[in-house]
């Protein structure tokens, strides 16, 4: 928070969705006995058998998983990107112009007098795929383009001299950029090794374990040639593992659940396991104390940097969440402790305590910030993850905060910092009030620790208010570049947390109150709640629209309470009567 920083573009995104898997052929049996084979035909049929099994993905790099490593882009056309992707992480991004189609190829190895299938993923504009030097009959397929993954795919056979082929995709004059992902030349090993050869195969032996009322232990059996598992509930993709196990939480107490867990490698996705259900305990709800189902939520400044200086009973009604920021680092590794500024004019910090009890009478949450921009607090080890968790208790207890907010800006451990909430969350109880700040460029991807963190701890979450300022241009859910300020900056982000996991409950949108409050990004008051609208209702909207409306969003945040009231409460003003009259 409080910052100036240079904008950069975001990096997405999600794995793809999943590759088919070919069904092999079966043959049939009569009831009668065959006549034996003469030994020379048995013995054909075996080798034949065993050429077939020993067929492998000759290209390398095939999913561009290693960027444009093996591939060879005419007029640097080329680029690996993160989104949009059908298998794994990256895909190849080629663009055409002038009179240069984008082509991409490489030389792969194969054998003579072979047969290959060569197939890849293609996504936007028109896209080409091919062999050339085969020794026999060159090949090509192609498309008009579309805008969700498509397979391409052509046979070619190789000549009695043909040691190596050229594989290779383009678009074409004038055309936009295409996309491919997933390439594929499949046969006989010319002597250049695979990587790797196959799909993994569909994991066995998912069951569930221990269950709690927000959360389900799962495990299954692990698949020698898998890299990472993905784990699906009632269809929806929900984490991405290393491991054979994970612990699904942020679910409903008392309710039956469907999970499905698939296998992954550089090759591609495995399609799903046979299903397992489970259903959670029955639980006492709550989670995020008196906190109303729409919420604003305000940063309260513990120093004075020009803007209007308050004390916490000065703070507008309209903030239904106010963070004090920060507290401060100590020499302990993770642990956090809390000085009250003297520039804010409290007489004494019992004056202090007093208003905080005032505020929380009046129904309102007091939360502890814990980082900002100039926050040099990191938990990276469970000893600073148990420091974190007791001193942030101890300042709970002795000032009487209802809980946290995590706007650390200079990185975290998503391992050891879930460990640190869990630890705070079983200490402090279901009212615990948890927060986050995240910046922009933290919830671009599910993969990121913010992200990740959130989700880890999506039971005892409360919202998520991400930082919508001083960022510059980002991805939004649909994978276009939109630009801070606008309504569709707002909507387009919101729709990756949305989309990516987190409950509408869970997301809020956080702005600057003024202009002076960050370096970039200010938007009116007016363009916040056409986003809540959009979100919400549907209405609103700029050029990008939602699919859906999502009318449990939590609503938003600023920073900062002072720099609101320095601008005449402009901000509260408008916002705060717009959230809590959300549907």
């Amino acid at each position: 928070m409080d910052r100036v920083r240079q904008g950069r573009p975001g990096v997405r995104r999600r794995f793809g969705a999943a590759i088919a898997v070919g069904a092999a052929a079966a043959l049939a049996v009569t009831a009668l006995a065959a006549p034996a084979q003469p030994a020379s035909a048995a013995a054909a049929e075996t080798a034949a058998a065993a050429a077939a099994a020993a067929d492998v993905n000759v290209a390398k790099n095939a999913g561009f998983e290693a960027d444009l490593s093996n591939w060879t882009c005419s007029a640097n056309s080329g680029v690996a990107v993160t989104s949009p992707v059908h298998g794994g992480a990256k895909a190849l991004k080629a663009s055409p112009s002038g009179q240069d189609t984008a082509e991409c190829s490489q030389i792969v190895k194969v054998k003579p007098n072979a047969t290959y299938k060569l197939s890849s993923w293609v996504q936007g504009s028109y896209a080409y795929l091919g062999a050339r030097g085969t020794g026999t009959t060159d090949v090509s397929t192609w498309t008009p383009g579309n805008t969700s993954w498509q397979q391409l795919s052509t046979t070619f056979t190789t000549g009695a001299n043909t040691t190596s082929v050229t594989v290779y995709t383009h678009g074409w004059y004038g055309q936009s950029a295409y996309y491919v992902d997933d390439v594929s030349v499949f046969g006989p090993d010319g002597g250049g090794g695979t990587d790797p050869v196959e799909i993994p195969a569909v994991p066995t032996g998912l069951a569930a374990g221990t269950t709690t009322s927000t959360s389900v232990d799962l495990s299954w059996t692990p698949v020698s040639t898998a890299t990472g598992y993905t784990v699906y509930r009632d269809g929806a993709k929900v984490a991405q593992v290393s491991g054979a196990s994970t612990t699904v939480t942020g679910l409903t107490p008392d309710t039956t659940y469907s999970f499905r867990v698939s296998a992954s490698n550089a090759a591609g996705e495995s399609a799903k396991s046979t299903a397992v259900s489970a259903r959670t305990a029955k639980g006492d709800g709550g989670g995020d104390g008196t906190v109303p189902r729409h919420a604003l939520t305000g940063y309260w400044q513990n120093f004075n940097n020009g803007a209007t200086v308050q004390k916490l009973r000065d703070v507008s009604s309209q903030y239904d969440i106010v963070a004090v920021s920060f507290a401060d680092a100590t020499s302990t590794p993770g642990q956090i402790t809390f000085n009250l500024d003297p520039a804010v004019g409290y007489a004494s910090t019992a004056d202090f305590k007093a208003d905080i009890a005032a505020k929380k009478a009046a129904g309102k949450s007091v939360i502890l910030s814990v980082g900002g921009e100039k926050g040099t607090i990191s938990v990276n080890s469970d000893a600073s993850a148990t420091a974190f968790a007791n001193s942030a208790y101890a300042l709970m207890q002795e000032y009487g905060f209802n809980g946290v907010d995590i706007d650390l800006e200079n990185g975290l451990n998503p391992t050891y910092m879930t460990k640190a909430l869990r630890q705070l969350s079983a200490k402090a109880g279901p009212k615990l009030v948890l927060t986050m700040a995240p910046q922009t460029i933290d919830m671009q991807s599910t993969s990121g620790g913010y992200f990740q963190t959130a989700l880890n701890v999506k039971d005892i979450l409360t919202v998520v208010n991400m930082q919508y300022y001083n960022s510059g241009s980002m991805l939004g859910c649909d994978g276009k570049v939109y630009s801070q300020g606008s309504v569709d900056f707002l909507t387009a982000l919101a729709c990756i947390q949305l989309e990516g996991g987190l409950d509408p409950s869970q997301v809020g949108i956080g702005v600057p109150a003024s202009t002076r409050a960050a370096g970039s990004g200010y938007v009116a008051p007016s363009v916040v709640n056409n986003a809540l609208d959009c979100l919400t209702r549907g209405t609103g909207c700029g050029s990008f629209k939602p699919s859906k409306t999502y009318p449990a969003l939590r609503g938003a945040m600023t920073w900062s309470t002072n720099w609101d009231a320095t601008a005449g409460s402009t901000w509260s003003n408008a916002v705060g009567p717009k959230v809590h009259g959300l549907p």
